[in-house]
């Protein structure tokens, strides 16, 4: 005698399998944005650190010039340029995709995370590098906090 599933036996467990990966599914999805989330704070806090070493040195060296004028010498909104590299050891390369960033003016930039984009501004004069959206935005708004604070 054959042994062998009954076609009620596959269709359950496929009507099981499906509840699974309707409840995994979205679990993910949520996991990658916080991982993408968790990048840019990573990346905005080195960046600051840098900007604050900067000042330290020009403060030992006597400097008047605390703050760099410009972050980098990268061109605007092209991809595999180097960002940030006059004060990190390792650029960021930029690239028009999520989770990357984007020099989009001289002291302006860009991350792009759950479909949304986010702008940087670096305020030479302050050596403040932070986004800021009015809370009627709301969506880009909460994620500029999340990121930045």
């Amino acid at each position: 005698m054959k042994k062998s599933f009954t076609l009620l036996e596959l269709v359950i467990v496929l009507v099981v399998i499906g509840i699974l990966a309707s409840v995994a599914v979205p679990k993910l999805i949520v996991t990658r944005d916080d991982a993408a989330i968790t990048k840019a704070r990573v990346d905005v806090a080195t960046i600051r650190s840098a900007i604050l070493n900067y000042k330290t040195r020009q403060l030992m060296q006597g400097s008047s010039d605390l703050y760099p004028s410009t972050l980098d010498d990268a061109q605007t909104n092209k991809e595999h340029e180097k960002l940030f590299d006059k004060l990190l050891n390792y650029p960021i390369y930029s690239q028009d995709a999520k989770g990357h960033w984007m020099k989009v003016g001289d002291t302006n930039y860009t991350f792009k995370i759950q479909n949304k984009t986010i702008q940087f501004d670096y305020h030479n004069d302050s050596g403040i590098f932070d986004c800021s959206y009015p809370s009627s935005s709301t969506v880009r708004y909460e994620l500029c906090n999340k990121i930045s604070h």
